[in-house]
């Protein structure tokens, strides 16, 4: 059974060097999953759902609290869906959202995206959402992917492009977030601007240019309702999650910065005209 390891891999910014696998930013507080939970197959993973037959087998990188994967099973009532996630500790959630559909063909291991511990062509379908953003090689994970996935069979990724997000109005500290939030990322191994680069990786990876179809695809906040939960979630991750620690840590940020940087957040949420643009990079990629 797949288990959590730890790989030596890669950088992807400058030099290469050997380092453990990246950091994953968010960490699983409780205002990460408030997010994570709010994501279905329909609005994170619209552009794989017409390419999924009953009888497939999938393997969901990067599953999380398994809403998302829960919903692949629903498609899938005659295969079978494996959730995969790095840190064991969010799976129980993951397990009672599965559990409370009454379903039967999902389970969840732990593991690591550079090194799958599953034979080749085991799977017809390979999705991570949100996860090369995070990884310390995202081309390896690529790799990996591709090599657990049967001939004809797809590779499917999405991420988000931070350096993309767009909002109004422009509320004094909001550049600030996203300025801070590029630094962390990257000091921690990742790529916040994961989406733009999507097909590269595919094809550093080895998939052909004509076995990709790159799409895009955003979230918007604009209701009273929408902007009131985005930036709050954002408000209290900025100050209480794995992300504020290591941005404090990492000497990224003082704590009162945080603060500042949380209300800019609550203010521009408070706003009656305020929207918010998340843009996603998204590639199927035939193997």
């Amino acid at each position: 059974m797949p288990h959590e390891s730890t790989v030596h891999a890669e950088g992807h910014h400058g030099p290469a060097v050997h380092r453990e696998s990246a950091v994953y930013t968010h960490g699983h507080h409780e205002s990460v999953l408030r997010s994570h939970t709010w994501r279905t197959a329909a609005n994170s993973a619209a552009y794989l759902l017409d390419a999924l037959e009953p009888h497939m087998e999938i393997l969901d990188i990067g599953c999380g609290p398994g809403t998302i994967t829960a919903d692949l099973a629903a498609l899938v009532p005659d295969g079978r869906v494996t959730g995969l996630e790095h840190a064991p500790d969010v799976l129980e959630q993951a397990r009672a959202t599965a559990g409370a559909r009454g379903q039967d063909n999902v389970r969840f291991v732990t593991g690591d995206v550079h090194a799958l511990d599953f034979p080749d062509d085991s799977f017809c379908v390979t999705h991570a959402h949100q996860v090369l953003q995070h990884v310390g090689d995202p081309v390896r994970a690529l790799r990996e992917m591709r090599r657990v996935t049967r001939p004809g069979g797809i590779v499917a990724v999405r991420d988000a492009d931070y350096a993309a997000m767009t909002w109004y109005p422009a509320v004094e500290g909001m550049d600030d977030w996203l300025d801070l939030y590029h630094r962390v990322a990257r000091a921690n191994g990742g790529e916040p601007d994961a989406g733009r680069r999507l097909r590269a990786w595919a094809r550093e990876a080895g998939f052909a240019d004509a076995a990709i179809t790159s799409t895009a695809a955003a979230w918007s906040y604009a209701t009273a309702e929408e902007r009131a939960w985005w930036s709050g979630l954002w408000a209290d991750r900025t100050v209480a999650s794995s992300y504020a620690r290591l941005a404090v840590e990492g000497g990224h940020a003082a704590e009162a910065g945080l603060h500042r940087i949380a209300g800019a957040w609550r203010e521009w949420g408070a706003r009656e005209d305020a929207w918010f643009g998340v843009l996603h990079g998204e590639a199927l990629c035939r193997v």
